[in-house]
């Protein structure tokens, strides 16, 4: 069993130069379709073709290949960081949320690779 329970999601986050023109890319030559673009928040999410997986587009300025992030849904963001915490699990700083919409917390396994858990607001 294990320490948190994770919904059947999960979001690959990439920053790109241009949301919009990426989501395009991704629309023409993979089939994926826009959820949606949250404009004030740089961020926009498509659906792959594979159930319960999104791909979401975070804009930056500068971007680096290869950048991948696997982002996990869960119900209860504070609880499961409050376990993984408690079992020696590093976070990167507190747990960010843009109220209505998504707080989200990013930690690392013992090779130093990146994850984040992120709870829906909405």
């Amino acid at each position: 069993m294990s320490l948190v329970s994770l919904k059947n999601t999960i979001t690959i986050a990439m920053s790109v130069k241009d949301r919009h023109a990426s989501a395009k890319w991704y629309q023409d030559m993979l089939g994926f379709e826009v959820m949606y673009h949250a404009d004030e928040a740089g961020w926009s999410e498509l659906a792959t073709k594979t159930e319960g997986v999104t791909l979401g587009l975070g804009e930056q300025m500068e971007v680096q290949p290869g950048n991948s992030l696997p982002v996990f849904g869960i119900d209860d963001i504070e609880d499961a960081r409050a376990k993984l915490e408690g079992a020696g699990v590093k976070f990167d700083g507190p747990t960010d949320t843009i109220e209505g919409m998504v707080s989200t917390a990013t930690f690392y396994d013992p090779d130093g690779n990146a994850m984040m858990l992120a709870q829906d607001l909405t």
